[in-house]
């Protein structure tokens, strides 16, 4: 059965940990990364995951535009970060943050939330399952800096909509998770 899973929560608070133990015995896991390197502590999680299973997993980095073309034949995918993608899609669709209208801002949720909607419906064709990592920003009080208060309601919007379609969804505090959905 098909299984999409956001986890969200603060930096630091234990999410990409959370989302590799899951698939830890799974072979031919994809591990998308949407920046250019992965952290040395995930590193190390995922390679003593696969000499304890067994299991081989494949790395991509760089997931700037267009994350289902990564994909192969990979049943499991950890798509790590939608914050980063998000952020990304700001930067390549409006340079210039700070003169972003209602309507920039509206096309940019649509693209990252399509984009996101096409690795879901991937993971379902295949049967499998793929974790979205995310930041949430619900605790936060509204920035003053007007190009973060952007990127912040920009992320708020993409997460609820994409909460709302996953199967699952968990909250990640202080490295422990709780299922919300």
């Amino acid at each position: 059965m098909a299984n999409n899973i956001l986890i969200t929560g603060g930096a630091a608070s234990g999410k990409s940990r959370w989302a590799v133990t899951q698939f830890a015995a799974c072979d031919y896991v994809l591990y998308l990364r949407v920046g250019e390197a992965v952290d040395a502590d995930t590193m190390q999680r995922i390679k003593y995951g696969n000499e304890k299973h067994g299991v081989e997993w494949d790395i991509a980095t760089g997931a700037y535009s267009k994350p289902v073309d990564f994909f192969t034949d990979h049943k499991f995918v950890i798509f790590d970060s939608l914050s980063s993608y998000t952020s990304r899609i700001i930067d390549e669709m409006c340079p210039d943050i700070e003169s972003m209208g209602e309507d920039m801002r509206k096309e940019i949720e649509k693209r990252v939330i399509s984009d996101v909607t096409d690795m879901m419906n991937c993971i379902q064709e295949k049967k499998g399952s793929m974790i979205i990592i995310t930041l949430e920003t619900g605790f936060s009080v509204t920035p003053e800096n007007h190009a973060q208060a952007l990127f912040r309601e920009i992320l708020g919007n993409v997460n609820q909509r994409i909460a709302n379609t996953c199967d699952e969804v968990y909250f990640s505090a202080s490295g422990i998770q709780f299922k919300i959905k």
